[in-house]
């Protein structure tokens, strides 16, 4: 091959490579829009999945991050905001914010300590509790649509899959230099 022809190569595959990351980019923000839009998706999953016409009703307004919260106090019971905060990543105050409105939907009930009436603790309610177990229920129907998904691939494709996830992680999108210079 000719310098001319190793030239006209080289550039063709930057040009095809150019081309797979834009589509790329393409799939992964209709990705983040479709995972956006299950939302609604999973709200209808645990809505026909729910016998309980008070626990529909409440499902109906939930948000998500109320949703996450309610997990949170139902995984922990009793909890207090602070470790709330700290295992699931949630800013204090929107989980301050969001424990008196599951409080005042009758999901969670507040308990002191008895030495100590500073801290609260945060327990579900019976209520409360159907609904972290029906949020817990959708989680794993959700585990077994991932699961069924992913089997249709080789292992070594699902390797390739899971180093380009975890390096994903660890990518800064914003500064990417800070990426090239850890490479180094």
């Amino acid at each position: 091959m000719t310098h001319t022809a190793d030239n006209r190569a080289h550039l063709e595959n930057k040009q095809d490579s150019a081309a797979l990351i834009e589509t790329i980019m393409g799939l992964v923000g209709q990705i983040k829009q479709r995972a956006e839009a299950e939302d609604d998706e999973e709200r209808q999953w645990m809505v026909q999945n729910c016998g309980n016409p008070a626990a529909t009703e409440l499902l109906q307004d939930m948000t998500l991050m109320e949703l996450h919260v309610l997990d949170a106090v139902g995984q922990l019971e009793p909890v207090n905001g602070i470790t709330i905060s700290k295992h699931f990543g949630i800013f204090k105050g929107t989980v301050s914010k969001i424990t008196r409105r599951l409080a005042a939907k009758n999901l969670i009930r507040k308990e002191f300590l008895p030495h100590n009436k500073k801290e609260i603790l945060f327990k579900t309610t019976p209520l409360g509790k159907e609904i972290f177990h029906l949020h817990q229920a959708l989680h794993r129907q959700m585990k077994i649509g991932v699961v069924q998904f992913l089997q249709k691939y080789d292992d070594q494709e699902l390797q390739f899959l899971a180093r380009v996830l975890r390096e994903a992680l660890e990518t800064s999108w914003v500064r990417p230099e800070s990426q090239n210079q850890m490479n180094e």
